[in-house]
């Protein structure tokens, strides 16, 4: 990760509660990377200090009196674009409207403590200050989705390649990502989807509804035992692994425990090589946006077994990190922007789009 600044990042902190803001302003200055600038009490606070404070990043509360975290979002997105990680109390409304965020140009969110205990604190200080760094260094241009000039012509399917399923990883910009991704897909699309997105447990639920409510596929929250059919999209259950099973060419989801070792719960890896066990070579498989590598190993197991790798570009990846462990560990057969995956998809799954 890059940043684009020289100096620290420039933060500007907005919270209704003085406690909140007095924590996560001790929590940034204790980076040496990081300087909150200022610090505002709602979104009517914030619009009025923004253009005078210059920050680099903004912290955004997501419940707040006068103007909430929502349409504080969109004002700034609209006035003045810059890049805004939320905060997001464990609540339904707090889930709900946390989604809705990330598809409005939010980069991430951080869960807020339930209560003021240590192991809630220090969970909040570590990610809170990666977010921040990270959306410092992220092109907002990335996540208007432009139409970009196309690429040239891919080749077309490997020989004997009939996928039956896809299996898509995704972290950093994967909601907005994948609603753009499920919202070209048809109804009568053939492959059953599995998901891995990186989110933190209460908020996979939210996705999946808020999903089903705008794609032609129906997507939920997976369960113990699910059948993998064509059209339904399932969505690993935060907090828990997702792996693949087959009986009798029946495909299902099977939802366990996260041992004590493993790092993302859900883990790209680990559902990417479960589909191609299941599966073989009738797995198609998509990295999309996402810090660090999770994705990279069990895509090789894909690969190993003769399944198909798309990673997305560049270009359009709001976090160029998933992607590009991938791409750089040999395991992708194609890279495309995020806007030219609809249609090779639709072409190698043998759907009309």
């Amino acid at each position: 990760m890059e940043s684009r600044m020289a100096g620290p990042i420039r933060v500007l902190v907005v919270d209704d509660s003085a406690l909140m803001r007095q924590l996560i302003t001790d929590i940034l200055n204790a980076d040496p990377h990081i300087e909150v600038v200022g610090r505002a009490r709602d979104g009517l606070d914030a619009l009025e200090k923004i253009p005078r404070l210059n920050p680099d990043v903004v912290t955004l509360d997501v419940e707040m009196p006068r103007l909430d975290g929502l349409a504080t979002l969109e004002r700034i997105m609209s006035a003045h674009p810059l890049p805004v990680v939320m905060l997001s109390a464990l609540t339904i409304r707090g889930a709900e409207i946390t989604i809705r965020a990330l598809e409005l140009g939010a980069i991430d969110f951080v869960a807020k403590p339930q209560a003021a205990q240590q192991e809630g604190i220090s969970t909040l200080a570590r990610e809170l200050a990666l977010k921040v760094k990270v959306a410092a260094g992220v092109d907002l241009k990335r996540l208007q989705r432009p139409a970009l000039e196309s690429h040239p012509p891919v080749p077309g399917p490997p020989p004997g390649f009939s996928p039956e399923i896809m299996a898509i990883g995704l972290s950093s910009g994967g909601p907005s990502a994948l609603s753009y991704l499920l919202t070209q897909l048809p109804d009568s699309f053939p492959l059953g989807i599995v998901v891995a997105q990186h989110m933190p447990p209460g908020f996979t639920r939210h996705l999946a509804e808020r999903l089903d409510s705008i794609c032609r596929l129906q997507v939920k929250e997976a369960r113990e035992g699910d059948v993998i059919e064509p059209g339904l999209v399932l969505i690993a259950p935060a907090g828990y692994q997702l792996q693949v099973q087959r009986h009798l060419q029946k495909g299902r989801v099977t939802i366990k425990e996260p041992g004590p070792k493993e790092l993302y719960r859900p883990s790209a890896d680990i559902l990417f090589a479960s589909a191609a066990g299941a599966y073989g070579q009738q797995v198609l498989a998509l990295i999309l946006t996402g810090m660090g590598s999770d994705g990279s190993e069990g895509l090789a197991a894909v690969k190993e077994r003769g399944g198909f790798v798309i990673a997305e570009a560049r270009e359009t990846c709001l976090i160029y990190g998933m992607p590009r462990a991938a791409v750089e560990a040999g395991v992708v057969d194609e890279v495309l922007p995020l806007n030219q995956m609809p249609a090779r998809i639709c072409q190698l799954a043998g759907a009309r789009c």
